[in-house]
């Protein structure tokens, strides 16, 4: 008997030991549940102050870019009224100069009077500063920016030039830094919609031309001829009759590049306005650029000047209304700008002249041929010809 009460008595306590071992357990899983519960509602609140927050700064930035919107509006027929403001007044300056003679051009005037030049002698005043003014007042321009670029096509070599004749609609076009051909088409058009060069019109040169330098003018092919160990010579050839008319020997090392980024550019005729340029470099140890005015019948020099624009750093060169415009770029990927302006009549400072950028291109110019009927530029831009139009303003003269 007593061993079945003692049995009794432990199934009793094991029972009532794995009661409290349960309860314990349920009390736990719900005391852990209640504290999910809570955290849960701990999120959800921020979850709604986060939205409420979101909603607001929605809100605000709303109206922040209504606000943009108006003052951007407001801003905007401000500039309008500033440019038509602006136009009148230029309009207004133009008509007082044309009314006005530029006093930059007495100041000329007296200097050519006391030095005795053009023959002027015992001459009543009047006279003298008459036609005084008429030649040194030929051109009064200068290019103030770059006012777009059109990037007409891509061929031939990375290196090259074209251009179009200013008396007529034809195009010439060097491929390459070298050659005794050239490739001519009836018109700026014809070259844009021909497949390379194989629909144009070749002229076979009785020499080779050398470097990217050569200039079309009235008719008349001026190119660059250079052999080995010899002078640089000028050449003028007859498009029409296919004749060389003139030839020329140039105080120019062999050896001496023109601009250090295209070394392949001994010297680099130009055509403006008033007449034929050369750009040059005396010799190699010559750390800038000179330029002569050349009789475009003759080819004798007329007068050299030194520029004072430096040869390192620079690409390409175009002269504009008896002024040159020296290209500088770096041997680096960099925008092309011209960074000198050399006046002949001494009526622009370098310094004081607009900093001219040309709009994001490919590498470097190889050449810019300036065109005076249509006043802007052909280039040659690692095989991209391209036509830059230019924006054109007074001197300012003092």
């Amino acid at each position: 008997m007593k061993p079945l009460f003692v049995l009794l008595v432990s199934t009793a306590w094991t029972l009532i030991g794995a009661q409290n071992y349960y309860q314990g357990l349920m009390d736990y899983l719900e005391n852990r549940l209640l504290a999910i519960e809570d955290r849960m509602q701990l999120w959800r609140d921020q979850s709604h102050r986060y939205r409420t927050e979101m909603l607001d700064f929605k809100k605000l930035t709303s109206e922040a870019i209504h606000g943009l919107r108006n003052d951007h509006s407001l801003m905007s027929k401000d500039l309008e009224g500033a440019l038509l403001r602006v136009d009148r007044a230029e309009r207004e300056m133009d008509y007082v100069e044309t009314q006005n003679s530029p006093r930059a051009c007495a100041n000329r005037v007296d200097k050519v009077v006391e030095q005795e030049a053009w023959g002027l002698q015992e001459r009543e005043e009047d006279e003298d500063w008459e036609e005084l003014q008429f030649r040194v007042s030929d051109c009064v321009e200068i290019i103030s920016s770059i006012k777009s670029a059109k990037i007409l096509k891509r061929t031939g070599s990375s290196k090259g030039m074209w251009t179009r004749d200013p008396k007529s609609s034809k195009v010439y076009v060097f491929n390459g830094t070298s050659g005794d051909t050239i490739y001519q088409f009836n018109s700026v058009r014809d070259f844009s919609r021909s497949l390379g060069m194989a629909s144009s019109r070749t002229i076979k040169l009785p020499s080779e031309w050398s470097g990217p330098g050569s200039a079309v003018y009235n008719g008349y092919l001026y190119y660059i001829k250079q052999e080995v160990d010899t002078d640089v010579q000028v050449v003028k050839y007859d498009l029409l009759s296919e004749t060389v008319t003139e030839t020329a020997m140039f105080p120019v090392e062999s050896h001496a590049s023109l601009y250090k980024l295209n070394p392949e550019t001994v010297a680099d005729l130009a055509a403006d306005d008033e007449g034929l340029w050369l750009l040059f470099s005396p010799s190699e140890d010559e750390p800038n650029i000179s330029l002569a005015k050349m009789d475009a019948v003759t080819l004798d020099i007329e007068q050299i000047w030194d520029t004072q624009c430096p040869r390192e750093n620079a690409e390409a060169a175009f002269v504009f209304c008896g002024t040159v415009y020296v290209v500088y770029n770096t041997r680096l990927a960099s925008r092309s700008r011209v960074q000198c302006v050399f006046d002949v009549n001494d009526m622009i400072v370098s310094e004081e002249a607009p900093l001219l950028y040309f709009p994001r291109r490919y590498g470097a110019h190889a050449s810019l041929k300036y065109n005076p009927e249509e006043k802007q530029l052909y280039a040659w831009d690692d095989g991209y010809q391209i036509i830059y139009k230019l924006t054109i303003t007074r001197k300012v003269l003092t």
